[in-house]
């Protein structure tokens, strides 16, 4: 069966100027459909749009529909396209794996066309077809996203620097910051630290530089609790140039006589006090006991009341401790937390690798530091 044969401007004036010879002849309008092999009604609707025309009018006239009906579908795909970027989130959609789930849901919940999905998104059709290599079977970084989702198990609190820290290090792989930074977004194991605003606060004393080991040991409390809801407190020292962990006292209270104790056994080991302990002004700190063990042996540095941020570097280990450590266990035992803080505690200065020490552990660093004390660095009172 032919088809239905479309007839130009040209061909419409044509025909119809025959059909007014045809009707002046006296034929009907039967007649004169079945002269131009077309339909009756046909023959009346180009009456209608094209009578009286000739044939530049009539093909301007059928130019100017089908710019109208061009318009029109560009202005409803415009409408459908605002719509669609409504749909979608507020701002900028960046990585291309967000865009791609913009056009599938574009697809899904507008009825939209891939073409038309894909332009109101800003995505190119081919990108949009093109598999993530994440999505393939031979995904070359198959073995390191499997092992940075093993880190992150194995270390909930710790980010992405840490993580290539270990592979850099300690698997002795070399692998780009940035591309792990990248697959551990990708996988999901990006977490944001809400950290409270830091104040600035003045401190009444001169500060004191940490510019070699065993010139600035910081001290500090901080409490938790076992399952039966008994408090217990826990003392910790850092060497503020080494970072490494000195203390380790676990008792559900703890006195100024037990303290001593401890430090005195810290300066043995280590072949000495320091120059300075920081301290705050609590009141195991503050008293007589301890203010006299230290006179002619170590300088005292108290920072001023209600100033945690003049001893940053205990509080910044404290913080650690409490995420990484307490935070992850629930104690039955006085003598439970006292051996998994202490592992804790070997595992910071044998395995954490610090970032400002050149991602050396504590106790690398302290074992290769040459570094020497310049009295003009420090003033003790």
């Amino acid at each position: 069966m032919a088809g239905r044969k479309k007839h130009s401007a040209e061909d419409v004036v044509r025909k119809l100027r025959r059909a007014d010879e045809l009707a002046a002849a006296g034929r009907t309008n039967e007649e004169i459909a079945g002269e131009l092999e077309v339909s009756a009604a046909t023959l009346y609707n180009w009456r209608r749009a094209y009578g009286g025309m000739d044939v530049n009018a009539a093909k301007e006239l059928k130019e100017l529909r089908e710019q109208n009906s061009r318009l029109k579908r560009l202005l409803a795909e415009a409408e459908l396209e605002k719509d669609a970027l409504r749909e979608v989130a507020k701002g900028k959609i960046l990585s291309p794996a967000a865009q791609r789930r913009a056009v599938d849901m574009l697809k899904r919940v507008k009825g939209m066309s891939e073409r038309l999905a894909c332009k109101a998104v800003g995505l190119s059709r081919s990108t949009y077809r093109r598999l993530p290599s994440a999505q393939t079977p031979a995904d070359p970084d198959a073995q390191l996203r499997e092992w940075l989702r093993s880190y992150s198990q194995r270390n909930p609190c710790h980010g992405f620097r840490r993580a290539w820290a270990g592979l850099r290090y300690d698997e002795q792989q070399v692998v780009n910051r940035k591309k792990v930074h990248r697959l551990w977004v990708e996988e999901g194991l990006q977490r944001r630290v809400r950290s409270r605003r830091k104040r600035v606060g003045e401190s009444s004393v001169p500060q004191v530089g940490a510019d070699a080991p065993k010139v600035v040991w910081a001290l500090d409390f901080q409490f938790d609790s076992t399952m039966d809801g008994k408090a217990i407190k826990i003392a910790s020292m850092v060497d503020e140039h080494t970072r490494e962990s000195l203390l380790n006292i676990v008792e559900r209270s703890i006195t100024a006589e037990r303290l001593i104790e401890d430090l005195r056994r810290c300066f043995t080991a280590a072949g000495g006090p320091p120059m300075v302990l920081r301290m705050d002004n609590g009141p195991e700190m503050i008293s007589q006991a301890l203010q006299q063990f230290c006179v002619g042996m170590v300088g005292v540095v108290y920072i001023p009341p209600g100033t945690p941020w003049n001893n940053g570097f205990i509080e910044s280990f404290n913080n650690r401790l409490r995420r990484e450590c307490l935070n992850r266990n629930h104690w039955t035992t006085v003598l439970e937390a006292r051996v998994a803080i202490a592992d804790y505690k070997h595992e910071h200065n044998t395995a954490h690798r610090h970032s400002a020490l050149g991602y050396l552990t504590p106790a690398e660093y302290a074992a290769g530091c040459s570094h020497t004390h310049h009295p003009v660095a420090c003033e003790i009172n």
